[in-house]
């Protein structure tokens, strides 16, 4: 498995979830923009440490899209160009972090420079046993 793979299992190994909720995620899949390096720049500079600020999130992790492995689909018609997962105990609390100030700080830069771009999707977290 790749390092990230590791990494995730690691993070999100069986005994994390043992009396708890399940763990949810809110994953944000951006489409390539024309002007990559200035949609990087705002992005590292503005709108990460933005969402980095979200109450109750547990861990980010922001992936940058190298190579899409798989030919089109209507899934995922092109490679996108970065990934942003970010990690919450339950819904609850993604729940609770959408309704709060700094959610909607990031909420609003989001759409300021990345509307367009951006799809949202929410998950249920498992750790499939070996």
């Amino acid at each position: 498995p790749s390092t990230c793979t590791k990494h995730l299992h690691q993070a999100l190994a069986p005994s994390t979830f043992n009396n708890r909720k399940q763990m949810v995620a809110l994953i944000a899949i951006y489409k390539a923009p024309e002007d990559k390096a200035a949609f990087d720049e705002h992005y590292t500079n503005t709108h990460s440490p933005l969402a980095a600020k979200m109450e109750g999130m547990l861990k980010m992790e922001v992936a940058h899209v190298k190579k899409m492995l798989t030919p089109p689909t209507s899934t995922i018609a092109e490679a996108p160009h970065l990934i942003c997962t970010m990690y919450f105990e339950d819904q609850a609390a993604l729940d609770n972090s959408m309704r709060s100030p700094n959610s909607r700080a990031a909420a609003k830069d989001l759409m300021s420079f990345a509307g367009p771009l951006v799809s949202m999707i929410t998950v249920n977290i498992e750790s499939p046993k070996p």
